[in-house]
């Protein structure tokens, strides 16, 4: 066999050869090994992912309820699963009042300056619309305890949550690149050494052309590969805020449209097994407690399929 190598692009924000060819290779069923015994990795049917996570965010609000404290959640991209929660909350007629809501991200313009309220494929947008807005009014928390990133409160965001007692819960996923929210591996806005990285809270940055390609999959973008309807900057939470919180659940289950194809496959697993690195957000986990949802979709093993093609 001829030997041939390639470099990966320089579009590619992480290009650790040998790393990448390790996490290529390792397999579905030796996923859940790892040195941190607090980094729990679990690997779940596709469909019970959503279930879980719904469950998960239900109880813990219910919990609070019952005890008569706060929670405090960091929200992520809001999608209709909110909705679920919704008719549990209003089901089992949970008060709501102590619920505060963080959302982790917001597109933005060239000009960092966030999408309004009112625009319709914003984040804070949707997560008034799924969730807020259909809890029943008598069990409903104050309109201004769910919170959004923007332009205006971007330098405060972080403080925000904290004074809030920090996040009860943070809930995640990473994207394409690795991200975490909104926090881009090749954003200049988050450049710096990993220990300074860490420290780092929210701000406006310029999002991957990867992100853009992820998120023109959306079906809020019409699942049409329309790069250029999604917005090039957002505002995001920062390392510092996902170190603060109390408790974090980061979830990899993202497949494109029901299919057995998963860009989460190789995300997955640089974030779990690859090096902690700022180029590689995600990958933070590994050093925390947190709990590692992975679906079968996006634990497969990694070869090649000639038959699927696109």
């Amino acid at each position: 066999m001829v030997e041939w190598s390639f470099s990966p692009s320089k579009h590619v924000p992480f290009r650790d050869v040998a790393a990448l060819e390790r996490v290529r290779k390792i397999k579905r069923e030796d996923l859940t090994r790892h040195p941190n015994p607090d980094f729990r990795i679990s690997i779940h049917p596709d469909d019970m992912i959503g279930f879980m996570w719904v469950t998960d965010m239900f109880a813990r609000i219910k919990e609070a309820s019952d005890a008569g404290r706060k929670i405090v959640i960091i929200t992520p991209n809001p999608c209709p699963v909110y909705a679920k929660v919704v008719y549990l909350i209003n089901k089992f007629r949970v008060n709501c009042r102590n619920v505060y809501t963080f959302n982790m991200d917001e597109y933005a313009n060239e000009h960092g300056v966030a999408a309004p309220e009112d625009w319709p494929l914003g984040f804070m947008h949707a997560f008034k619309k799924y969730f807020w807005s259909r809890i029943d009014e008598d069990l409903r928390m104050p309109e201004e305890q769910c919170k959004g990133p923007s332009d205006k409160n971007i330098k405060d965001y972080s403080r925000m949550i904290a004074d809030a007692g920090e996040a009860d819960i943070c809930y995640s996923g990473p994207g394409w690149t690795g991200h975490l929210a909104f926090i881009e591996p090749d954003a200049p806005e988050f450049d710096a050494p990993l220990e300074e990285w860490k420290k780092m809270g929210a701000r406006i940055c310029t999002l991957s052309p990867f992100t853009l390609a992820q998120n023109s999959m959306h079906g809020s973008f019409g699942k049409s590969g329309d790069i250029a309807a999604v917005p090039p900057m957002a505002a995001t939470i920062g390392p510092r805020d996902v170190i603060a919180s109390k408790n974090r659940i980061d979830i990899n289950a993202i497949t494109v449209h029901g299919t057995s194809t998963s860009w989460q496959r190789i995300a997955t697993r640089l974030a779990a097994h690859g090096p902690v690195t700022p180029r590689v957000p995600t990958s933070l986990h590994q050093h925390l407690r947190t709990d590692f949802w992975i679906s079968e979709s996006a634990a497969a093993d990694i070869e090649p399929d000639w038959v699927k093609e696109y």
